[in-house]
C-alpha cells in the first residue's frame, strides 16, 4: 500500500509529524526508524553536557562570566527545578554591582544542542541591536532555569533582565531557542505571567535576526512602559518591512 494518504500535501507546509503513510495498519518502517531518530536526538539535547566555555569563546565579548546553580548535575536540574534557579554561592560572589541597564543571560536550560548551535550568534545580535543599554557583564550559566536571570539581575542592580535559554526539543525541533525578557525581577517574586518570551528561535523557526529585532523593540516598550508580561503587547513591524540598512530601534 501506498505511503501517501490524503493529508500528504501538508506534508510541505510543516516539520509537524502529519501525513506519515501507512503500510496495512502500522506506520512505514521508515517513519518509525525517523521517528525514533528524533526521539534519540530530543534525549540528547536534554542530557548533553553544556560547554558553557565554547560558548563564551565565541561570543567573545570581554568581562563575560561563568555561573552554575545549584543543579549539581543534570540529575538535580531535571528533579529538582528550583536548583536551577538559585545561583551557586561561588558564582553569586562573582556578580557585582554597577551602573547597568540590563543582564544578558545565556543558559543552557532543556537543550544545550541550541545554545551551543545559536547562543552567542543570537547573542552577538541582540547586543548589536540594543547598542545604547549600559550592559552588564553577560553570563553563562551551567544548569540554569529562566529564573535564574531573576538574581542575576537583582544582583547586578539591574533594571532588565534577557535570558537566551535552550527550549524543551520535540520530535520535530531539538534546537530552539527562548528568549525571555523581564522588568524589574524579583526573585521568588517575579512570575511567569510578568515576562515576555519570544520561542522557537532558530533556523528553522522564528530567525535569529528577527527575533533580535523582535526583543529590540520590546526592550524599548517596556523601558518607555515600565513593566513586561501580559500588559506589553508585541506589536514589533516585521522585520521584512525594515531596510536592512537601517538601524533596529535603541
Amino acid at each position: 500500500m501506498s505511503e501517501q494518504d490524503d493529508w500528504h500535501a501538508l506534508a510541505a507546509y510543516t516539520p509537524a509529524r502529519v501525513a506519515l503513510g501507512r503500510t496495512g495498519s502500522g506506520l512505514p518502517t521508515r517513519r518509525v526508524l525517523e521517528f525514533q531518530l528524533a526521539h534519540a536526538r530530543a534525549r540528547d539535547a536534554v542530557h548533553m553536557p553544556f560547554a558553557a566555555r565554547k560558548v563564551a569563546d565565541a561570543l567573545n565579548r570581554p568581562g563575560t562570566l561563568l555561573a552554575t546553580t545549584e543543579a549539581t548535575d543534570r540529575h538535580t536540574f531535571l528533579m529538582n527545578p528550583d536548583a536551577g534557579r538559585r545561583l551557586s554561592a561561588a558564582s553569586r560572589l562573582q556578580l557585582k554591582r554597577g551602573n547597568y541597564d540590563a543582564a544578558l543571560v545565556v543558559a543552557d536550560g532543556l537543550s544545550a544542542t541550541a545554545i551551543h548551535a545559536h547562543g552567542a550568534a543570537l547573542a552577538r545580535l541582540i547586543l548589536a541591536s540594543l547598542p545604547d543599554l549600559a550592559w552588564a557583564p553577560a553570563v553563562i550559566v551551567t544548569g540554569g532555569r529562566v529564573a535564574i536571570g531573576d538574581e542575576i539581575a537583582e544582583t547586578l542592580g539591574v533594571e532588565l533582565s534577557i535570558v537566551l535559554i535552550g527550549e524543551r526539543p520535540g520530535l520535530s525541533a531539538d534546537d530552539a531557542v527562548g528568549i525571555y525578557l523581564t522588568f524589574a525581577p524579583r526573585p521568588g517574586i517575579t512570575k511567569d505571567s510578568d515576562r515576555n518570551c519570544i520561542s522557537n528561535v532558530r533556523p528553522g523557526g522564528l530567525p535569529l535576526a528577527d527575533a533580535a529585532h523582535r526583543l529590540a523593540w520590546l526592550v524599548s516598550e517596556s523601558r518607555r512602559l515600565k513593566l513586561t508580561g501580559v500588559e506589553l503587547k508585541e506589536d514589533a513591524p516585521d522585520l521584512r518591512s525594515v531596510s536592512h540598512t537601517a538601524s533596529l530601534p535603541p
